[in-house]
């Protein structure tokens, strides 16, 4: 009977989750400008010190709660739809749930990237409760080494918690590159997220500034085969064209869209590009206005070529379905030039939204059903 329960509320959840989501993309489809994902630090403290990552520190104080509602507020206000809790480790900060609360109350979409050591059954139950929508765990390796302790041999029994008690969406996110010794351990982890019914996501290591770090023949195949395993039609996971481009050594031709489209909001309260470019802008924001957001959107980053930073290309992929819809699925789905290659439920929409003679109306009863 529990377990039947727990199925139900997370349908229920679920079909909540996507219509949100839905109306967020509508949204973002209508202005050019509105911020779709912002990343808010609440803590730089973390309680695992990985030696490749400069995101943390062991003596900073938690961002006061009041201080994070402001925060949340001007990102709403900026027309914000998705409020990422990053850090640092974001569970560390003692109202985490509260600040999660506090997210969705305000309209908007409640995320968190967490190494997932933190995790308990009652820390999931406090999520469910505040109304988590996605929770993102990065796993570096199968087993412990002295780079990383985020490892799937350690971190297995909270995945199994999450599985068993999470109403929310959770992705697992593993990284190729670096050098690894072991570069098939993305593909073990990918797979172990898969059978858990978790979405699995890879990235490839960067260096301190966001930028590439070329990979090995080896570590290029067994991104490949993670890239393959099995995922939904309509997952973002799928847009993967840009580490394809990235793992063979060459630059990707896109236009960055940090500063606007997607905004990182440090423990200081400035925004910046993303993590690895602070500094830039480096504006407050509670000053930051419709004007900075404009300007940032048409603003050529002179790192971007060699960018690695998935959840900005991510963000981007919005402008491109905005202004080149069917080509940009074409190329999202490995068909150039053809639709006919789309799964069939994307073929529908693209006629029905983008090419068919009806699509003025379906646009209007999709706006009208969505609210927007």
């Amino acid at each position: 009977m529990l377990i039947r329960t727990l199925a139900l509320r997370r349908r229920v959840r679920v079909v909540g989750r996507r219509v949100r989501e839905a109306r967020a993309l509508a949204r973002a489809f209508q202005s050019p400008h509105r911020p779709i994902v912002a990343q808010i630090i609440p803590t730089r403290r973390c309680n695992l010190s990985c030696t490749y990552c400069n995101e943390f520190d062991r003596t900073s104080a938690p961002v006061p709660v009041e201080e994070l509602r402001r925060r949340i507020d001007r990102l709403v206000e900026l027309g914000t739809t998705i409020i990422t809790l990053s850090g640092g480790e974001p569970l560390l900060h003692a109202d985490v749930d509260g600040i999660v609360r506090h997210i969705r109350r305000r309209g908007a979409i409640a995320t968190i990237i967490t190494n997932g050591s933190l995790l308990t059954s009652s820390t999931i139950d406090r999520l469910n409760d505040a109304g988590l929508d996605s929770l993102q765990i990065s796993i570096d390796n199968v087993a412990p080494d002295d780079v990383s302790k985020k490892s799937l041999k350690v971190l297995d029994r909270q995945l199994r918690a999450l599985a068993e008690r999470a109403l929310f969406d959770v992705t697992v996110n593993a990284v190729v590159g670096g050098g690894s010794a072991s570069p098939e351990d993305a593909l073990t982890i990918g797979r172990r997220a898969r059978e858990l019914g978790f979405q699995s996501t890879v990235g490839i290591v960067h260096d301190e500034r966001g930028q590439l770090v070329p990979l090995g023949d080896r570590e290029r195949q067994v991104l490949q085969e993670t890239l393959r395993l099995q995922r939904s039609a309509f997952s973002f996971d799928r847009y993967n064209r840009f580490q394809e481009t990235l793992a063979g050594g060459s630059p990707y031709d896109w236009h960055c869209r940090a500063g606007s489209r997607y905004l990182y909001v440090c423990e200081d309260g400035l925004v910046h590009y993303c993590s690895q470019q602070r500094g830039r802008p480096g504006i407050p924001l509670a000053e930051y206005t419709a004007g900075d957001l404009a300007r940032e959107h048409s603003t050529v980053k002179p790192c971007a070529p060699y960018c690695t930073i998935g959840c900005v290309h991510r963000v981007a992929m919005v402008d491109d379905l905005r202004e080149r819809p069917v080509e940009t699925l074409q190329q999202w789905f490995g068909t150039p030039g053809s639709t006919a290659g789309l799964p069939r439920p994307v073929r529908l929409l693209v006629h029905l939204l983008v090419t068919g003679p009806e699509r003025r109306f379906v646009r209007g009863a999709a706006r009208r059903l969505l609210g927007i």
